[in-house]
């Protein structure tokens, strides 16, 4: 058997592979040379740089499997490569306490404008230092505020879990999770939380922080009509798909005053976002780097290597 590890893996995850008798190539292929070249390989492993579509399938007879590094499938014609008996995994569990914790990150950047402070200090001077410290004085803690949370996914039950811990209120919107038991800090103390799934108009509504984690869907979940109903100075954290926020539509409400901030890890126009997010005040911005830590990247290779020995060797994972 062998697989081709078009995005990267951790050595972890190589190694498990290997150890089955499975010969792992980490050479990166573009994908213009793609359809050239895996025809040769029984699987293919990506994360989000790498598209498997329908016409890649059609012209790889001897594929098994596709496994993706993440949680996203966005990237991979599902439904179509299922139905020519090709297994198609992710790792949905490995890297959802990164991403949430990247979300706090933003949350508390944006709360307290350290990601303008951080780009102003450098060329202000220290004469004004004193304004400076003025201008920044007005942020405001998210104890006691409210998390609005679209998507009870494995992300969205850190991210409440966390936002639990601090002492937040939590709403969240979920058409497939109705409810959902929370671990509140070590499983060792016990203290578990139910989250009951409401519906959109209320988290919209009532919500002082919202972000998202679903996949990319047709049409932004955060629309015009959206920006509309939420309250005055809600801040926005989007780490699930640039898709599934209107940039223009958040762009208009920032500069209106209708959002107080945004934090963004995803964009529409990756691998070139829209400068205007990037440059924008309000916004503090990261490279798609929710599931980029040493302990997810770990998780992943792990669960994506035994997944695929399963897959290709049919053994239990």
């Amino acid at each position: 058997m062998k697989v081709l590890v078009n995005d990267g893996i951790e050595e972890s995850g190589k190694k498990i592979m290997e150890e089955a008798g499975i010969f792992v190539d980490t050479n990166s292929v573009s994908q213009e040379k793609l359809s050239e070249v895996l025809p040769q390989y029984d699987a293919i492993c990506v994360r989000s740089n790498t598209k498997v579509r329908k016409d890649l399938i059609d012209l790889c007879p001897n594929l098994k499997a596709i496994g993706r590094g993440g949680v996203g499938l966005d990237n991979i014609d599902v439904e179509y490569a299922k139905s020519k008996g090709i297994a198609v995994i992710n790792t949905p569990a490995a890297s959802s306490r990164s991403v949430a914790e990247l979300v706090f990150a933003h949350a508390l950047s944006v709360s307290r404008f350290l990601h303008m402070a951080h780009k102003e200090m450098p060329v202000s001077g220290h004469d004004q230092f004193s304004t400076l410290k003025k201008n920044y004085a007005a942020g405001f803690e998210m104890t006691g505020k409210t998390m609005g949370v679209f998507g009870l996914g494995k992300i969205g039950q850190e991210l409440v879990s966390i936002a639990l811990g601090f002492g937040m209120d939590v709403l969240a919107y979920d058409p497939f999770v109705p409810s959902v038991d929370i671990q509140i800090g070590s499983p060792s103390l016990g203290m578990k939380h139910q989250i009951i799934s409401t519906n959109k108009l209320a988290v919209l509504r009532n919500s002082d922080y919202i972000s998202l984690h679903i996949p990319a869907l047709d049409t932004p979940i955060l629309d015009e009509e959206a920006f509309a109903i939420m309250k005055e100075g809600v801040i926005i954290i989007n780490a699930s798909r640039g898709e599934s926020v209107d940039e223009e539509a958040l762009l208009k409400y920032l500069d209106n005053g209708k959002i107080a901030m945004a934090g963004l890890d995803v964009f529409m126009g990756e691998p070139k976002p829209d400068e205007r997010l990037l440059h924008h005040p309000k916004i503090s911005t990261s490279p798609h780097i929710g599931a980029s830590t040493l302990e997810a990247q770990n998780k992943i290779g792990i669960e994506l290597g035994k997944k695929m020995v399963a897959a290709l060797l049919n053994k239990k994972g």
